[in-house]
């Protein structure tokens, strides 16, 4: 089992945030591979990874074959957990789908909650915050990190890194791998 042991954000292994331009240029040949991609990507086969504070499954990212322009991932916050302080040329949009929480932005709090966006603007040094110490909290984000990255706009800087140990509140907290119940609101009231 490697959920919550592997970093995704600060491995040590390559990783390929833009798959390379190479070979002979044909549109067919290029349509017909997407086209042989799938076309939904099955929540329930992927697994959070990272922690022990903030979890992340990835969607879709270059690597995969199927984007060039899009990173897609889940963030999974456990109880008051914390992310790293960074900072990227990418914007970002955070889908918060349960819990409560905050953004320190450029040192400006802003505070979400379940159905609100937050969103991150080009260049702006930042870190996202679950305001609960005993619930977990989670958001979709979508990012043009590629993209951006393409255009030769790499800058990326870690201010202040993940947390190695969990909160109070969050010790022994595991991300919702094999949840059934998509509605978060539902969710959210039962706990």
């Amino acid at each position: 089992d490697t959920m919550g042991k592997e970093s995704h954000y600060n491995s040590k292994k390559d990783r390929v945030f833009l798959r390379a331009i190479a070979g002979p240029y044909n549109l067919k040949a290029e349509l017909d591979r997407l086209r042989s991609m799938p076309r939904v990507i099955k929540g329930t086969e992927l697994l959070f990874n990272d922690g022990p504070q903030s979890f992340s499954k990835h969607f879709v990212e270059p690597v995969d074959g199927l984007t060039q322009t899009l990173h897609i991932h889940l963030e999974e916050y456990g109880p008051g957990g914390r992310t790293q302080k960074h900072g990227h040329v990418n914007e970002a949009a955070f889908y918060i789908l349960d819990g409560t929480g905050y953004e320190i932005h450029d040192g400006i709090r802003y505070d979400w909650k379940a159905g609100d966006v937050a969103i991150v603007h080009n260049n702006c040094v930042h870190q996202h915050f679950n305001a609960d110490p005993d619930k977990p909290a989670r958001a979709l984000v979508m990012k043009p990190k590629p993209m951006m990255m393409f255009m030769n706009l790499l800058f990326q800087k870690q201010v202040i890194p993940k947390p190695t140990e969990p909160t109070p509140g969050g010790a022994g907290f595991e991300p919702r791998n094999f949840e059934d119940n998509y509605n978060y609101a539902d969710y959210s009231a039962k706990e």
